[in-house]
């Protein structure tokens, strides 16, 4: 595997890991069509665990399968594909090598209860994402729940564990509980989480797209003062790329509620334009019929290529 100019630059920006995790990003950024880019596009499939299988799968019923997922990831051509322990188990010996894999390593439902208290349980371990080959791990947090400091404690713990093994981490960021349904997307309390997933050590931070809302009276103040740029998502993803460390941290956009393909590829462009390293897509993607799916990703390869 010769690795680009641009993905060495990528890994310089890590100091302080070690060649194996080092590697292991590098097989991430080097998979797939986006090969040596510095942009990925990710297939993750916990939407099982977090809605229940009808909610994600009954609209495609191929979805049910853990091996329409791998196979999708593979002839599309991404970059990696993230999923809990079981689905990783279905068809881990299958496909052995032949997609970088991410073990999502806790995980919610929706039958209980979240609000203020959102929280997740660990559900894999470092042990298992070494058995089954992975580049990665993948970790949720909630900046905002109740459980954020716990979560921040478990997710110091895993990726120290993690990063010893050289494997790399990839965080969740997504803000939860004490705020306004708005403020989930808000400008102010996206970028917070990106930048609390930076400082926890992740190696790649995935978030949502950020609205020209502003959550908190005080960072709405910051923000208004010093004519930060919210009035486009090309600018706000900007923004959320400054606070990884002014773009020394990967983070890539969840594809988030199901919408038509207009709307998936201008939030591509605009990740693109902004500054972004690509998208995380999974309901977007999965509870499409397989050719319409595949259409769809070979549409975002393009975009992230410059092409369209």
């Amino acid at each position: 595997m010769k690795i680009t100019l641009k993905v060495k630059k990528i890994l310089s920006h890590y100091e302080s890991d070690c060649p194996g995790t080092k590697a292991n990003l590098a097989r991430i950024l080097m998979h797939g069509r986006l090969s040596g880019t510095g942009k990925m596009i990710i297939l993750p499939v916990d939407q099982g665990f977090e809605h229940g299988p009808g909610r994600s799968f009954a609209i495609n019923p191929a979805a049910y399968d853990p091996l329409f997922h791998y196979r999708l990831a593979i002839d599309a051509g991404l970059s990696a594909y993230a999923a809990p322990l079981g689905m990783l188990e279905a068809g881990a010996s299958t496909f052995a090598g032949a997609i970088p894999t991410i073990l999502k390593i806790n995980s919610s439902m929706s039958l209980l209860p979240g609000g203020d208290d959102a929280d997740q349980a660990v559900t894999g371990s470092i042990a298992d994402a070494l058995r089954l080959g992975c580049s990665a791990i993948g970790f949720t947090i909630y900046p905002g729940s109740n459980a954020t400091l716990e979560m921040l404690e478990e997710l110091r713990e895993l990726t120290e564990e993690a990063k010893s093994c050289g494997l790399a981490v990839v965080v969740w960021s997504y803000a939860r509980g004490n705020m306004s349904k708005s403020g989930e997307t808000a400008l102010d309390t996206i970028s917070y989480g990106a930048h609390v997933a930076a400082l926890m050590g992740a190696h790649i931070i995935k978030v949502k797209l950020p609205t020209d809302y502003l959550e908190n009276m005080d960072a709405k103040k910051e923000y208004i003062a010093h004519k930060i740029d919210l009035s486009n998502q090309r600018a706000r993803v900007g923004h959320v790329v400054q606070a990884c460390f002014m773009g020394r941290r990967l983070v890539v956009f969840s594809g988030g509620v199901e919408k038509d393909l207009k709307g998936v590829y201008e939030d591509a462009r605009a990740i693109r334009d902004g500054g972004g390293n690509g998208s995380i897509i999974g309901r977007n993607a999965f509870r499409r019929p397989r050719e319409e799916a595949m259409q769809m990703l070979d549409t975002l390869v393009k975009i992230y290529q410059g092409k369209m």
